[in-house]
């Protein structure tokens, strides 16, 4: 896997895959700032990976998944680097019938085994789950 990055001006990036895919990456202030900064994007790439196992897990149980939704919070420390100590995934499927239980295994699963993004992290990951229904 090879992915190219070039600096577009200051504090701004745009990295590029073998598929010329892109990600703008955005490390300017808040009033400036219009993209993703590297350690936010690192905690959507930690979404989408476990969300892309969970799902799958599902719907090989034939589940149906109306609305899934996963908010991220991560600590860092205070001191350089400031590397990620601890994170908390809350995966919200919105599901006629998934069950908590069923939820709270796939995320376990994906996040212990599955999930290369997560196992390349040395923080502490959490998780809590929710269902809700149509």
């Amino acid at each position: 896997m090879k992915i190219v990055t070039k600096m577009l001006e200051d504090e701004l990036y745009e990295s590029t895959n073998a598929w010329g895919n892109h990600l703008t990456i955005d490390m300017r202030p808040e009033s400036v700032k219009h993209h993703q900064s590297p350690v936010e994007a690192l905690l959507s790439a930690l979404a989408a990976c476990g969300a892309v196992d969970i799902v799958t897990m599902l719907k090989k149980r034939k589940k149906t998944i109306l609305d899934f939704r996963i908010e991220t919070e991560g600590q860092r420390r205070e001191t350089p680097p400031r590397s990620f100590t601890a994170i908390h995934c809350t995966y919200i499927v919105h599901s006629p019938d998934v069950t908590e239980e069923e939820l709270e295994k796939t995320a376990k699963l994906s996040l212990e085994k599955y999930c290369s993004v997560a196992d390349s992290l040395k923080a502490t990951i959490t998780f809590s789950v929710h269902v809700t229904r149509p």
